[in-house]
C-alpha cells in the first residue's frame, strides 16, 4: 500500500512537472512574469523528482535520469542567464525538452545502483552531469550563434538585440567550464574506478571510456584551436557539436543501448 501510494505521488509530480513546462508553450499570452513563475514551479517539482530518484534505500540511475538531470541543469542556467540577457529566445524549446525529459525519466527510471558503490560515486556523477549540463548550455548558445550568423548573411532582421559576439563569448565560457568538469570526471574515474561501482569495475576500455576520451580530445582541440588560431563561427560550432555528440554517446547513448535495446543491467 505504501509503495503504491509513493508511486502514485511520483506519477502525479511527474505529470505536474511535465505539464508545467508546457504552459509557456501552450499559453504564451499569459505574460512573461506568469509564465516564468509556472516554469519555475515545474523546475522545482522536477528537482524534487530527481532528488527522490537518487535517494532512499533503492536509488536508481540510467540514461533517462541522466538526460533529465541535464535538462534540469540547462533550464537552471537559462533561467539565471535570462535575467541578465532577456533577449535570449529559447525558453519554449528548453521547456519542451525538459517536459520530455521528465516523462522519459519516469518511463525509464534506470537500474538499481551497486550496493557496494563508494562515496566517490556522487562526486563522479556530479562532475559528469555538471559537464553534460554546461555543454548542453554551450550547444544551445552555439545554435543561437549559428542562427544569428545565418540571418546576418541573409540580411534579415535579427531574432533579438543580443550581439553575436556576446553569444559567442557566452558559448565558449560554457565550453571552458564544461571541459574543466569533464577533465575532473575522467580523473576521478581513473583514480577511483574500481571503488566507484564496486569490485570488478576498474577503469576499462569500453564504449563509455572511449567516447568520453574522444569527446575530451575534441573539446581540447576546440579550445586550443580558438586560443592559437582564432577558430570561431561555423568551424567552432561544428567541432562543438561533434564533441557534444561524442559525450552524449559516452554515457546516455551506451546506457540506452544496454537498458532499452538489450534490456539488461549494465
Amino acid at each position: 500500500m505504501i509503495l503504491a501510494s509513493a508511486s502514485a505521488l511520483t506519477n502525479g509530480l511527474s505529470l505536474a512537472a511535465a505539464l508545467g513546462y508546457l504552459v509557456p508553450i501552450a499559453l504564451p499570452l499569459l505574460g512573461r512574469p506568469v509564465v516564468f513563475r509556472v516554469a519555475l514551479v515545474a523546475w522545482c517539482l522536477h528537482g524534487i523528482l530527481l532528488a527522490d530518484a537518487m535517494s532512499g534505500d533503492a536509488p536508481r540511475f540510467g540514461f533517462a535520469p541522466a538526460l533529465s538531470m541535464t535538462a534540469w541543469l540547462v533550464a537552471a542556467v537559462y533561467a539565471v542567464e535570462s535575467r541578465f540577457y532577456p533577449q535570449l529566445q529559447v525558453g519554449w524549446r528548453l521547456c519542451a525538452l525538459a517536459s520530455l525529459a521528465v516523462v522519459m525519466a519516469r518511463l525509464f527510471p534506470g537500474h538499481l545502483l551497486h550496493p557496494h558503490a563508494s562515496a566517490w560515486l556522487p562526486l563522479h556523477w556530479a562532475l559528469g552531469i555538471g559537464s553534460y549540463g554546461l555543454f548542453g548550455a554551450a550547444v544551445v548558445h552555439a545554435w543561437l550563434m549559428g542562427r544569428a550568423e545565418d540571418r546576418i548573411r541573409m540580411a534579415a532582421e535579427a531574432d533579438s538585440a543580443m550581439p553575436l559576439l556576446t553569444i559567442e563569448r557566452l558559448t565558449f565560457r560554457f565550453v571552458r567550464l564544461g571541459f574543466a568538469l569533464l577533465t575532473a570526471t575522467l580523473v576521478v574515474a581513473l583514480l577511483f574506478g574500481e571503488s566507484l561501482y564496486g569490485p570488478g569495475t576498474a577503469w576499462r576500455w569500453d564504449h563509455k571510456t572511449i567516447f568520453s576520451i574522444l569527446s575530451w580530445v575534441t573539446f581540447a582541440g576546440l579550445l586550443l584551436g580558438r586560443a592559437r588560431f582564432g577558430w570561431r563561427g561555423r568551424r567552432a560550432v561544428r567541432i562543438l557539436y561533434a564533441g557534444s555528440m561524442l559525450l552524449f554517446l559516452a554515457y546516455v547513448g551506451s546506457r540506452f543501448v544496454i537498458e532499452v535495446l538489450l534490456s539488461r543491467s549494465p
